[in-house]
């Protein structure tokens, strides 16, 4: 049956990219960025997907909501450029937290429903039709025409793109309770034991003449309580309770890295094949790249499996490894099963395994750096984590799961 209505013409459609969280389970590589700015594959910024599904959507206003370490998310957005979302009207809007009269919402938000309350003034201004709302650190391909389309043939308040992923990580979510006709019939945020796999993929539409009144009165009803927090803990079930709320079901790749064992785990995926995100060439997933010479392997260099991005130098060994731009492995130093990021240089003879390096960090010669990771996915205290600018030294240990932060030095 054809869709009710021509979406891109007839309904007024704002999307809202919530980029604003600390990112606290990403422990010391978002001390010093949002982790929207996290890469992933070497040339991209999570960021990116959410906006790149969004632009090529046909989606004209799109807002990105930026809270912790804004400006390390600045340069890279470049006022929406990469993503054709620079408009003399419309496209591309930065929000960041405001201080206001005794009446405004200021400050950080406490949850990604309550930073949607905080801003509903600013979405009402505009008078949307539909929101759609999505976060900025996970990886997708999805056509959101699609979703609006269906969203306004059931008559939705609500739909909830879904997905489904393994029972161990679907505690980690919000897991819903699907009925046969598509509506959704209960929500359990972060259980302590999940039994269903479908969750909650953070990519939602809302109905704004339902969305806005209903962000008012729990505004009201929650302002003694610390806000509304996350959209599972409260507006999910309010309009869920109100029986007209849908799933709509991705069957691509999909996955939320907001810790270092699905970080890896996702970056593993990606050199087996298994994330089709990248797949359609009519699709593609748009970024600010930087202006770099090629990748370059040295006679005696070995590369298995691996990924290297623009500006890198391989004189040693690479396996099962996704390489950041302008990364410098030296003669004899092996890489393994590990993510390094900008600038990272690992010294002649080291060692590193089960390693997610941040920007510029120096790792020594015959410095040994993590272990063999013993299983996939990997389990969180098998995931050596290194700063930006940290270093270890010549012939230094830093064990499996170890931590430094930035700046530091082991």
């Amino acid at each position: 049956m054809p869709s009710v209505v021509p979406v891109a013409q007839t309904a007024r459609i704002l999307a809202i990219v919530q980029a604003g969280g600390q990112g606290s389970r990403m422990d010391v590589l978002t001390r010093e960025r949002a982790k929207p700015a996290l890469p992933f594959a070497g040339s991209y910024q999570l960021v990116d997907f959410a906006l790149s599904n969004l632009a090529h959507s046909g989606i004209p206003d799109v807002w990105v909501s930026v809270q912790y370490q804004a400006g390390s998310l600045d340069e890279h957005l470049a006022g929406g450029r990469p993503w054709d979302l620079d408009r003399t009207r419309g496209g591309y809007r930065r929000l960041v937290p405001e201080e206001g009269d005794a009446d405004s919402l200021g400050g950080f938000s406490t949850g990604n429903a309550d930073n949607l309350m905080r801003i509903a003034d600013d979405i009402a201004s505009v008078a949307p039709d539909v929101v759609v709302v999505t976060s900025a650190d996970h990886i997708f391909r999805l056509d959101l025409r699609a979703v609006i389309d269906e969203h306004l043939r059931r008559g939705a308040e609500a739909t909830i793109v879904t997905s489904d992923v393994s029972l161990e990580e679907a505690r980690h979510k919000a897991v819903v309770d699907v009925a046969r006709d598509g509506r959704v019939r209960g929500l359990a945020y972060k259980p302590a034991k999940a039994t269903r796999h479908t969750v909650a993929s953070e990519i939602f539409v809302y109905r704004a003449d339902v969305l806005l009144p209903l962000l008012d009165r729990l505004r009201q009803e929650l302002a003694d309580d610390g806000g509304l927090g996350d959209f599972g803990e409260h507006l999910l079930p309010e309009l869920i309770a109100r029986g007209k709320t849908y799933a709509y079901a991705m069957s691509s790749y999909w996955r939320d890295l907001g810790r270092p064992s699905v970080y890896l785990a996702a970056h593993r995926d990606f050199l087996l094949g298994r994330i089709d995100v990248f797949d359609d060439p009519r699709w593609p997933m748009l970024t600010r790249f930087p202006e770099l010479p090629p990748a370059f392997v040295a006679s005696g260099g070995v590369v298995e499996d691996g990924y290297l991005s623009a500006g890198v130098r391989v004189a040693g060994t690479v396996r099962r490894s996704v390489l950041g731009p302008s990364v410098v492995v030296e003669e004899g130093a092996v890489v393994e099963d590990s993510v390094l990021m900008t600038g990272v240089c690992v010294r002649a003879g080291a060692r590193v395994q089960g390693v997610v390096a941040d920007d510029a960090v120096e790792i020594g010669a015959q410095a040994q750096v993590g272990r063999e990771i013993p299983r996939w996915p990997p389990p969180q205290k098998a995931v050596t984590l290194l700063g930006r600018d940290s270093v270890v030294g010549p012939n230094a240990v830093v064990a499996a799961g170890g931590r430094l932060e930035p700046g530091a030095s082991a």
